[in-house]
Formats: structure tokens, C-alpha cells, sequence
């Protein structure tokens, strides 16, 4: 019997599932606060991309969690993204991936244990990249396929990179080129062809194996990555954390060959508008419509975005050309501000 397709299982797929910002901020806004201990170094005061609890003084544990449903029809492909986009969470704090648990959620009716096992196999193909075992994990049967990994890292304290911690003055460096939402609202709609198709595999199943290495940098001071709430959505996290403003130069942002097109052409996904409509208003500058659906365009295992010192951007762009990441660019800084907002 043939099986549907992945994504026509899925109601959004990737980090375009994201619950959108602003009704993310009023849910949390509305939970019991509860004590923090000393050893608890990032919990979620800033939106930051992972807990990092303090074991010795050099040595932290870095804990995240990241699950979604399909965002391709291929379910090796599909493994191998969620679990790439996993384990980013790692990097951005400055860690080193040690193990991983699956989070495994499928409609055990529709899709067949060869399937799923492709989607297992998918995941454990990323692991293996990042020199890490997947050590356990949990199932359920679900409605929908659903598939991500507990990450767990370590980190010197020393090292430690929050995304909190930007300075005025400050350059903005994005190590991957925006577009992984618009590429996969095409696919759904049969309109991505087959080398949007691998530029898009290509940029979700990229690790962000920088990351150590920049936050030993003494010149970074800040570090994210671009995930479901886009560019802009993120950017915005880190001017509140950091308590600063961000501008960004939408003509130095490196976009996936093809996307601008497509966004022109009104192939945007559904998380976009959602995003657009949480945060902005906190965006000052005109923007014709495809660059607002490229800022806003929900990024599924996206790139890091670093806040270095003007001397260390040279070194920070060597690092990500180093490990593959070509594209990556300068594109903004950071100013001084009464509240946190992006310019344009």
C-alpha cells in the first residue's frame, strides 16, 4: 500500500510549528515562578537556546530539547534535520554535544516501521557526525509524525555563551543564508525543484560545529541560533536580553539561491505571518514584502547568529569558513537603546 507523503501529515512542519512569540511570552508570563538554584547559569529569563546548570568550576551541563513534525517527505532527510536542529541548541551556548535521547512520536497506523525506521536512522546518521550516541529516548503513537532528540553538552562556565550578551558597538555575524521556511511551503505546494531541494538539505543538516569554537573567542560576547521565530525574532531576543537595539542590513543577509524569488512570488509559510504579527511592530524601517517574510521566515536548523567585538569579526568569519559555512556575513550591529527594538 502506498504511504502518504510526510508532510501531508503534518499540519507545519520544522521550526515553523513554533507556537508564534507572542502567544509563547503570554503562556510563560502566566507560569508559577519557581526557586532558582545558584548552579542554574541559564534557565529562561532570556529565551536563550539551552539550560546550562553549573557542576564545577569548569564544568556545566548543557541540556535542550527540540522535536517537530515533517518538514520533507524523505524520512531519512527528516531524522537527519531534526536531529541537526537539535543539537544546534548545543553549539549556540558554546558546548560540546556528549549524547542525545529521541523523542519519537508516530501514527504507528499510517506509516509503516520501515518508515519510521528510515526517520530513526536519519537521526542517528546526525549523531554520528556530531560524535555522539543516542542513548535511550521515548515513543508514543501519535496523530502526527513527530520526531527531535533531548540534547545534552558540556560547556566551561568560562566559555559560556548567552545570547544575552551583546554589546553597543557590537557586530552582528549569521553563519547560514535565510529561506528553509519558504523552501518547504514550495515543496508542499510541488513548486521547489531538485536543486532548491538539496540546497535545502544541505543548509538544515549542517552542524553548527562552530560554535566551541567561537565562544572561546574573548572578542564574542553573544551567540544564537536562528530558529522558528526567523531573523528578525531572534535578533529581537537578543537586543532584549542584551538590553540594546540591532540593526540589521537586509542587503548583506545571506539567502538560500532562489528563496527572494519564491518569497516574491507569495510562497511563504503560515509561522511567517504569525511571527510578523508577535513582534513587528518592535521593527523600524520599510521593507518591501519579500525581505519581511525573509526576516520573519521561520529557519529550521538555521545558522548562528554571533555578537563579536569589530577586531574579532575577521577571526569569527575564518571560523565558520574553517568548518564549511561560506556564506556567512556581517550583517548588522548593535547601538545603544532606550528599549530593545531592530532598525532597519
Amino acid at each position: 500500500m502506498t504511504e502518504p507523503r510526510l508532510t501531508s501529515l503534518s499540519h507545519g512542519g520544522g521550526c515553523g510549528c513554533k507556537i508564534a512569540p507572542g502567544v509563547l511570552e503570554s503562556i510563560l508570563r502566566a507560569a508559577p515562578a519557581l526557586p532558582v538554584p545558584a548552579e542554574l547559569l541559564v534557565g529562561t529569563e532570556t529565551s536563550d537556546d539551552a539550560a546550562v546548570y553549573r557542576i564545577s568550576e569548569t564544568q556545566a551541563l548543557v541540556a535542550t530539547t527540540d522535536f517537530f513534525m515533517p518538514i520533507v517527505d524523505d524520512p531519512h532527510d527528516f531524522g537527519r534535520i531534526a536531529a541537526t536542529n537539535a543539537i544546534s541548541d548545543v553549539y549556540a551556548m558554546g558546548g560540546q554535544p556528549i549524547f542525545a535521547l529521541a523523542l519519537v512520536g508516530m501514527p504507528v497506523n499510517v506509516l509503516s516501521t520501515t518508515t519510521i525506521g528510515r526517520i530513526l536512522e536519519g537521526g542517528s546518521a546526525a549523531c554520528r557526525a556530531a560524535g555522539i550516541p543516542i542513548a535511550g529516548g521515548h515513543t508514543i503513537d501519535s496523530v502526527e509524525p513527530i520526531y527531535g532528540l533531548v540534547a545534552l553538552g558540556l560547556v566551561d562556565p568560562r566559555h559560556l555563551k548567552r545570547n544575552s550578551g551583546a554589546r553597543p558597538g557590537d557586530v552582528l555575524i549569521l553563519g547560514k543564508g535565510l529561506g528553509v521556511g519558504i523552501f518547504s511551503a514550495a515543496l508542499k505546494k510541488g513548486m521547489l525543484d531538485a536543486d532548491g531541494y538539496r540546497r535545502m538539505i544541505e543548509t538544515t543538516t549542517a552542524l553548527n560545529t562552530p560554535g566551541p569554537e567561537l565562544a572561546r573567542m574573548e572578542g564574542v560576547h553573544a551567540m544564537t541560533d536562528v530558529t522558528g521565530f526567523g531573523l528578525a525574532g531572534h535578533a529581537l531576543e537578543m537586543a532584549r536580553g542584551s538590553g540594546c537595539a540591532i540593526r540589521l542590513d537586509m542587503g548583506c543577509v545571506p539567502v538560500l539561491q532562489g528563496a527572494r524569488d519564491l518569497a516574491r512570488a507569495g510562497i511563504v509559510t503560515g509561522a511567517s505571518a504569525r511571527n510578523w504579527d508577535s513582534y513587528g511592530a518592535r521593527v523600524d524601517g520599510a521593507l518591501p514584502p519579500e525581505d519581511r517574510a525573509l526576516l520573519s521566515d521561520p529557519q529550521t536548523s538555521g545558522g548562528l547568529l554571533v555578537a563579536c567585538a569589530p577586531d574579532a569579526a575577521e577571526a569569527v568569519l575564518d571560523c565558520f569558513r574553517r568548518h564549511g559555512f561560506a556564506n556567512a556575513a556581517v550583517v548588522g550591529a548593535v547601538e545603544t537603546a532606550d528599549f530593545p527594538k531592530l532598525w532597519l
